[in-house]
């Protein structure tokens, strides 16, 4: 929890930036930058799960990506301008230092050699992380997301490494025993991360009418995405782990899907702060988008995750992907305003929420899929 604690301000940060930039470069950049904030906490949530979290080189190895997370929270505002060697240099020293620090320190071979394979592999993608911070323009965010590929495309393929081979599949079971209770603490604090974001934006535009509807609605909305969140897959997903007979597959899958859904919380938060600086007028195609984009990246994520858990995806879920598809271009020709956007994602959310409720309560609990 006080790891994790680092990554409130990161998320806040990204939040705000999307939410002052509005456009597809703009959405292009929050990514980059989204993506290369969760991959420091997941791979540290990661190696903390496989090893001893109280000896001291862990802890060592803790507190310095702690460091390392907040300077790139400082750059992230300019991390595509004049802080990028900040934001590149400190990702870099992160993933580089971690593993540095675990190699000597490490007694077992077979835990050695799986910190081998994160040098190996944070080396390699270290050269367009440094190389795109020295560049300037659509160079610095190709070589970026260049970068970001390796990294999680290593990880997808368990990291095959020369002469180490890669991770064995019976490794990551290790990791499963806390992975449910971590996931789900980092998806709170990411839900945190909108009430700061939209209780500060509400206390510096004062208490009118329409402001106060936005907030509330954002509220109303953060309740919704939580309870959502935690219905049947995010509650059962222990249980599905201590079931499988593959539980590395959820280690290795559940760092994607959880991306998707805090993105979607990411992207909420901007939103709802764009909402309640000018909850009416006319809406853009960016405000618009992101307003109703991150729900919809949010149900994106938990339908796929839902999928992990029980091997099939609620018809809910589908509908209210469309549902919100369909309200984009209408809310645009019609010029709607922001604030109405905001009440329409809320109401996708609770009908989502209702349904689910009345399932549950409509038949026995269903156990997790053994298909994994």
């Amino acid at each position: 929890m006080f790891l994790d604690l680092v990554f409130v301000a990161a998320l806040a940060l990204i939040s705000q930036k999307l939410a002052a930039d509005l456009t597809l470069a703009g959405a292009f950049e929050t990514l980059v930058l989204m993506a290369a904030v969760w991959w420091v906490w997941s791979i540290t949530a990661l190696t903390t799960d496989l090893y001893l979290p109280h000896r001291p080189p862990i802890y060592l190895m803790t507190v310095s990506v702690m460091f390392g997370t907040m300077l790139m929270a400082v750059a992230l505002p300019a991390a595509f301008t004049r802080d990028a060697m900040v934001f590149a240099g400190a990702y870099v020293a992160i993933h580089l230092g971690r593993s540095l620090i675990l190699v000597p320190a490490l007694r077992s071979q077979q835990a050695r050699r799986h910190a081998g394979r994160f040098l190996f592999w944070f080396s390699v993608s270290a050269v367009p992380w440094l190389a795109g911070a020295a560049m300037a323009g659509p160079a610095r965010g190709a070589l970026w997301m260049a970068a970001l590929t390796l990294d999680y495309g290593a990880a997808w393929l368990r990291y095959p490494t020369p002469w180490l081979g890669r991770v064995p599949r019976s490794q990551y079971g290790l990791a499963a025993e806390h992975l449910a209770e971590r996931y789900q603490q980092f998806f709170t604090l990411a839900l945190g991360d909108l009430i700061l974001v939209t209780s500060l934006t509400y206390a510096g535009n004062g208490f009118t009418l329409d402001q106060t509807i936005a907030f509330t609605v954002a509220f109303a909305t953060t309740v919704l995405l939580w309870r959502i969140y935690v219905q049947r897959a995010g509650a059962l997903l222990q249980s599905s782990i201590e079931s499988s007979r593959d539980p590395g597959r959820l280690v290795r899958s559940a760092p994607y899907t959880h991306l998707i859904m805090v993105a979607g919380v990411a992207v909420t938060s901007a939103g709802a702060e764009a909402v309640i600086h000018h909850p009416t007028g006319n809406s853009g195609p960016g405000l618009i988008g992101v307003v109703l984009g991150g729900p919809a990246l949010f149900m994106a994520g938990r339908a796929r995750f839902e999928y992990e858990v029980f091997s099939r995806v609620s018809p809910s879920r589908l509908v209210a992907l469309l549902v919100l598809a369909a309200a984009a271009p209408a809310l645009v020709l019609a010029h709607g305003p922001p604030l109405g956007a905001a009440i329409i994602a809320t109401l996708v959310l609770a009908g989502i929420a209702t349904a689910d409720i009345v399932r549950a309560h409509g038949r026995p609990p269903e156990p997790p899929s053994p298909a994994f």
